[in-house]
C-alpha cells in the first residue's frame, strides 16, 4: 500500500502568497510616500522658504522680537537643509530690501542675521548724525529708529568716526574700512551689500563686522505668520524649553499673540542710487 502524500505539495498556500505580495506593496507605497515628504521638504526649506522667529531688537519697530517670518529663498540662494551646502542663485538684494544673510562672523558660526540692505555693489556711504548718505543724497529713511541724544557717536557718523570704533567680532575690519574709505565715503566693493538694522543703536551690523558677501544672501521675508510678545531670551536658539512655555502661554492667553501684525508683508526694497527726503 503507498501512502498518501501531501495534496497541497510544498509550495505555500495561494491565500498567504496574495496577503505577502499586498504587504509588500503596501510597504513600498509607505516608502515612496515617505521619499515624497523628504524631497518635499528639501525642495521647499533649500531652495523655496524657511520659517524663522525674530530674537533681537535690532530691527526695531520695522519686525519686533518675537515675530515669525516666512522667508523667501526663490532666485536668491538654495541649498541642503541643516547642512553648509549652497549656492547663490540669479537674484540680488535691492536697496532698502530687508535681507536674511549668514553674517560673516566666523567665531560665532556665521549666524543667521536680518537687516536692511543699505548699500549695494559700487555704491558711496556716508552716516552724518544719524543721517544716511547714498551716492551723495541723503536717503528717504522712515524705519530708521534713533535714540535720543545719539546723533553725536561714532557708529551715527560713520565712516568719519570709524577709527573710534571697536571691532571685537572682526578686527580685520578696521582695516578694511579704511581700504574702502574714499573722501570720506565708504564704497562697496564689488560681489558685497552694506547691512544696518532699523533700530540703528542698538543693532550690530555692517558698522561693526563690515560687509556682506553675496554667497551669504539667504533671502528676504515674504510676510509674517506669528507674532508673540514674550521676552527675548525665549527665542535665542539654547532656549527650546522656554520657547515652548512661550507657545503654550499664547495658546491659553491668546492676548499674547499680536494679532495686527499677522499677515504682514515688507516692501521689496528700491533699485535707485539715493533719494532726496
Amino acid at each position: 500500500m503507498k501512502a498518501e502524500g501531501n495534496r497541497g505539495g510544498p509550495g505555500k498556500h495561494p491565500s498567504r502568497i496574495a496577503t505577502a505580495a499586498v504587504k509588500r506593496g503596501r510597504l513600498w507605497t509607505e516608502i515612496v510616500s515617505w521619499l515624497w515628504v523628504i524631497g518635499a521638504f528639501i525642495l521647499i526649506e533649500g531652495g523655496v522658504a524657511q520659517a524663522r522667529v525674530i530674537p533681537s531688537g535690532s530691527m526695531e519697530n520695522t519686525v519686533l522680537i518675537g515675530d515669525h517670518v516666512i522667508v523667501s529663498r526663490l532666485g536668491y540662494d538654495a541649498g541642503i537643509p541643516f547642512t553648509k551646502y549652497h549656492m547663490p542663485l540669479w537674484r540680488e538684494p535691492r536697496r532698502q530690501q530687508i535681507v536674511v544673510f549668514r553674517a560673516p562672523l566666523a567665531d560665532q558660526g556665521f549666524p543667521d542675521l536680518i537687516k536692511r540692505c543699505i548699500g549695494v555693489p559700487g555704491d558711496r556711504i556716508k552716516i552724518v548724525a544719524g543721517r544716511v548718505y547714498l551716492n551723495g543724497a541723503a536717503i528717504d529713511d522712515p524705519h530708521a529708529l534713533h535714540r535720543a541724544g545719539a546723533e553725536n557717536l561714532p557708529w551715527e557718523n560713520f565712516p568719519e568716526h570709524g577709527s573710534e570704533l571697536r571691532f571685537p567680532d572682526v578686527p580685520e575690519w578696521g582695516a578694511e574700512l579704511v581700504k574702502h574709505t574714499v573722501n570720506g565715503e565708504l564704497i562697496v566693493p564689488a560681489g558685497n551689500y552694506f547691512m544696518m538694522g532699523d533700530n540703528r543703536d542698538n543693532s550690530n551690523d555692517s558698522r561693526f563686522w563690515g560687509f556682506v558677501p553675496r554667497e551669504n544672501i539667504i533671502g528676504t521675508p515674504a510676510f509674517i505668520y506669528m507674532s508673540i510678545d514674550a521676552p527675548e531670551a525665549v527665542w535665542e536658539p539654547e532656549h527650546i524649553g522656554d520657547r515652548f512655555a512661550a507657545y503654550f502661554n499664547a495658546l491659553i492667553h491668546p492676548n499674547e499673540i499680536r494679532w495686527n501684525r499677522l499677515f504682514r508683508t515688507f516692501e521689496t526694497g528700491s533699485t535707485r542710487g539715493g533719494g532726496a527726503s
